[in-house]
């Protein structure tokens, strides 16, 4: 029976062409280069489209992530052949499915969020009904509905791959597609709705005066706590979500959870298990704030506002994905000749390190290259449009064209197949509970704790010895 593009990715054989780094090397090149053109044309204020407005380019970008989710994390490739995706060229294979993308993008955007939800539902996802209202421009009109339909992008693009990565695709893992996709996709785009409508619609109903009182929670439910009204906060909480779903499912090959032997205590401590981690940074990078410029006051605007302030936890944490998507892509997930913990413990601090380079290399380069204005608050610089274009890139290049021209395809044969997941298994099996995994724990913690408070410590001194913007 047909399987589709089931397993494609954990089956196929990826061969490098070259030895390291220079498969890497020219990966990066030839993704660069894509990214440089495709963000003149579509996103680039200099550029040819222009959607950097900016919510109409991030509204795009969030959704093409969430359609390439889609197409290979929840439908395995559905409706093309194993075959096909085996023995087409891998550029032919790129423009194929990246053709589809942008149609069902297209579709999504224009003819759901706008045409249906927008027309028959809630005005602000049109632009066309908010033009109606007194007081509302054009341009604000389609960045209102932009700004909409992002947010609940932002929870799409955390809950989609969640189901997959902690929730192993449990209950319908074993049906045929599209069945599986389907069934995975009503779900975990019902529970998007849910959430958006707790976190994200009293955000919205405050944006036009006077306030909806009607039909939204006016004031939000979290403006004291998080001292501010705005929905960044919920959108910081989330961001950290799906940065933290990727860093699992990548740099962490799914440990520790999958430690866990029985599937419904695994998938169930997964999914929270995240979540948790999520706030532990969301809350962490909100207070490293606090201590590199000061404490946010509400009522200010720009970097001392507590909304931007939050905006930026969601910022930060994407630069920090950028490279465990690198490592994982196209290192190899380097290292992979320690334990499980080791691995993953190297490549975190491997992408701690490369996250606040790239950090600090954005904010004094990129309004320069990118057509984005200096400085961190300004209200036409949004890192995570670039960040996350560069991320569909890379998810484009290496699901779609196969890391293509660095690497080659060889597929494996069973013996092969069933040799890797040996391998894997008896990696997990050596990592056991124990007497000396306890100390291990232990160890960590303590070290954990030492690190956090080593890290306050010297947060304001690397702020004032480095002028990231001049």
């Amino acid at each position: 029976m047909e399987q589709f593009g089931t397993n494609y990715l954990e089956e196929r054989n990826l061969v490098k062409r070259w030895p390291q780094p220079i498969p890497a090397i020219v990966a990066l090149i030839f993704t660069l280069i894509i990214f440089y053109g495709t963000w003149w044309i579509f996103q680039d204020p200099r550029g040819l489209m222009r959607m950097y407005t900016p919510y109409v380019g991030y509204m795009y970008t969030r959704w093409w992530l969430i359609v390439l989710i889609w197409m290979v994390y929840l439908f395995n490739y559905w409706p093309l052949k194993r075959s096909w995706l085996e023995k087409t060229h891998p550029i032919t294979k790129g423009i194929v499915l990246t053709a589809i993308s942008f149609v069902l993008l297209y579709v999504l955007i224009k003819g759901f969020f706008e045409g249906l939800v927008g027309n028959l539902g809630i005005a602000y996802f049109n632009p066309g009904q908010l033009t109606k209202l007194p007081g509302i421009t054009e341009f604000f009109a389609i960045e209102y509905a932009a700004l909409a339909c992002l947010m609940f992008a932002a929870i799409a693009s955390w809950l989609s791959p969640a189901w997959v990565v902690a929730c192993e695709e449990a209950p319908w893992q074993n049906l045929k597609q599209p069945a599986k996709g389907i069934s995975i996709l009503i779900t975990t785009f019902f529970l998007s709705t849910l959430i958006y409508f707790m976190t994200m619609h009293s955000h919205m109903g405050i944006l036009y005066y006077p306030w909806q009182y009607f039909t939204s929670i006016a004031p939000p439910y979290w403006g004291n706590f998080a001292n501010t009204v705005s929905g960044n906060f919920h959108v910081s909480w989330i961001m950290c979500c799906t940065v933290t779903v990727w860093i699992v499912e990548t740099i962490w090959e799914r440990y520790p959870f999958n430690l866990i032997k029985k599937n419904w205590l695994r998938h169930v401590v997964a999914f929270f298990g995240i979540i948790a981690i999520a706030f532990a940074i969301h809350f962490f990078l909100y207070f490293a704030q606090e201590l590199t410029w000061g404490p946010a006051i509400r009522g200010t605007r720009r970097a001392f506002a507590p909304d931007w302030r939050w905006l930026h936890v969601g910022e930060m944490a994407v630069f920090f994905l950028v490279p465990a998507m690198f490592i994982t892509f196209y290192c190899g997930n380097w290292p992979k000749k320690f334990s499980i913990p080791v691995n993953a413990l190297i490549r975190t601090a491997l992408t701690i390190f490369a996250g606040i380079l790239l950090y600090i290399f954005y904010y004094k380069t990129s309004h320069l290259f990118l057509g984005t204005q200096k400085g961190f608050s300004h209200p036409q610089q949004f890192p995570m449009i670039p960040t996350i274009w560069l991320i569909n890139i890379w998810l484009v290049h290496h699901w779609f064209m196969d890391n293509w021209p660095g690497w080659k395809i060889a597929p494996k044969t069973a013996d092969e197949i069933i040799r890797d997941k040996e391998a894997e298994e008896a990696l997990v099996r050596d990592v056991k509970w124990g007497p000396s995994f306890g100390w291990g724990l232990g160890f960590g913690a303590a070290a954990g704790v030492i690190i956090y408070f080593i890290t306050v410590g010297l947060l304001p001194v690397f702020y004032n010895a480095i002028d990231i913007i001049k």
